[in-house]
């Protein structure tokens, strides 16, 4: 199931302090984040009966927030327990996307930046089902990810996606599931929807944090798993060349948490057993205590 087809299924939502079953309407016309982009939101997942660092994505839409220039109403153990309240709205069978988000109404100054004091808060739930890690394919994008001096890319804000969008288009109408970005320099950022790693002679690499990019929390989780296995991860900066030449790629993100790249461009390649052993190390994890 796609993204946009889950927006079909069961939804709860929380807005001025109740629970509201479906895609509830929350903007208008004049609303400042309609008009203007003001919004930042973050992504939280839960499945098989966990939330994995719901807490690590609770605290980062509050950042993200305050990056936008929005003023965050809730703290990071509200989102947590209004989360888990709303979890017992569904039935336990499917998958959830947690969705936390700010967004302002009113124009500050001039109406262009966000009056911080409009800053409203809502928490979207909704049923999404995990995808199965048989893998996806890449094409590189003619499309750069911005840099902080262009974009807020400090953080998980909205305005980003078009972008996003734009470059998962372009790949998709070539034939591929999905984009590789690069960053202004030409060097490769993520892809997407995902942080990307690789896997060459058994040395395991991603893009380095460079301002242009999410270091994502499942792509931190992720490092520090297999560091504590044996696999140690370097973080440098990549070339496009690199990911064509890799043993494996595999990516990170929350939606998807860690699946295999089977393609780049036009080279195929088989699901390696190091992305294997980052998905098996990533859900023991996540059932046992210390995700909680």
């Amino acid at each position: 199931m796609t993204l946009a087809a889950a927006a079909q299924t069961a939804t709860w939502t929380y807005v001025d302090g109740d629970w509201y079953e479906g895609n509830v309407a929350v903007l208008g016309p004049r609303s400042h984040a309609m008009w203007l982009g003001t919004s930042v939101f973050d992504g939280g997942r839960w499945f098989e009966g966990v939330a994995p660092d719901l807490e690590l994505h609770s605290a980062r839409v509050n950042a993200s927030a305050t990056a936008l220039g929005l003023k965050p109403s809730m703290a990071t153990e509200e989102i947590v327990g209004l989360t888990w309240d709303g979890l017992k709205k569904f039935d336990g069978k499917t998958a959830v996307y947690i969705r936390p988000m700010y967004w302002a109404e009113h124009g500050g100054y001039m109406g262009v930046p966000a009056d911080p004091d409009s800053t409203r808060f809502c928490l979207c739930l909704y049923e999404a089902p995990m995808i199965p890690p048989s893998g996806f394919s890449i094409g590189v994008s003619p499309f750069r990810r911005p840099t902080i001096e262009t974009m807020p890319t400090n953080a998980k804000a909205g305005c980003l996606y078009p972008n996003n969008g734009r470059a998962i288009l372009e790949a998709k109408n070539r034939g591929f599931d999905n984009a590789l970005v690069l960053d202004m320099l030409g060097n490769v950022a993520e892809t997407g929807t995902s942080n990307i790693f690789l896997v060459k002679d058994g040395h395991v690499m991603t893009p380095a944090p460079n301002g242009t990019f999410l270091s994502g929390i499942t792509r931190s989780r992720t490092i520090n798993l297999l560091g504590d296995y044996g696999f140690r991860t370097t973080e440098k900066t990549l070339s496009v060349r690199d990911f064509l030449e890799a043993d494996e790629i595999f990516s990170t993100g929350n939606h998807s948490k860690v699946v295999p790249i089977t393609r780049i461009e036009n080279r195929d390649l088989q699901p390696g057993p190091v992305a294997k052993k980052a998905r098996e190390l990533y859900w023991e994890w996540a059932h046992s205590a210390s995700a909680a």
